[in-house]
């Protein structure tokens, strides 16, 4: 098992940057930044005229690690240790969660619960106890 670099500035950062971006977007669009909301409303049917705006946001999210690439010289570390199938069956899990749940972890834990949504406490209570039994018995039942 690979342990997890603590690193509370970083994620400081991380987290003032999420909340600045998620503040912005209400104020200046009158929407959540949920990611999986803003990614899948990038396909039809949905044709309300903000397409650039949402393509914009998600291009973001994928060029970041690029930019922090030109700023430091080197990618964040990032360890993986399981395969291909399993990253491919987690995925599919998050994403039934995300349209499930009607909604994913951003938009219920960073601008739902910050609205006082009950259904997002909600959604962030399963979410969270559900990873933490999964951490629980990955690495220590199985």
């Amino acid at each position: 098992m690979v342990e997890t670099e603590f690193a509370p500035l970083a994620a400081l950062a991380g987290g003032a940057l999420i909340g600045v971006a998620s503040v912005l977007l209400m104020a200046v669009k009158g929407r959540i930044a949920g990611i999986s909301g803003i990614t899948v409303r990038l396909f039809p049917p949905y044709s309300d005229g903000d397409l650039a705006g949402r393509a914009a946001f998600v291009l973001g999210v994928i060029a970041a690690p690029l930019i922090w690439l030109l700023v430091t010289g080197a990618l964040p570390v990032q360890t993986i240790e399981a395969g291909l199938g399993l990253l491919l069956i987690a995925g599919l899990l998050v994403g039934f969660g995300s349209v499930w749940g009607n909604g994913c972890t951003s938009g219920h834990g960073v601008c739902g619960m910050s609205r006082l949504s009950a259904r997002s406490f909600v959604a962030v209570a399963t979410f969270m106890t559900t990873a933490a039994i999964t951490v629980y018995v990955t690495r220590h039942l199985v």
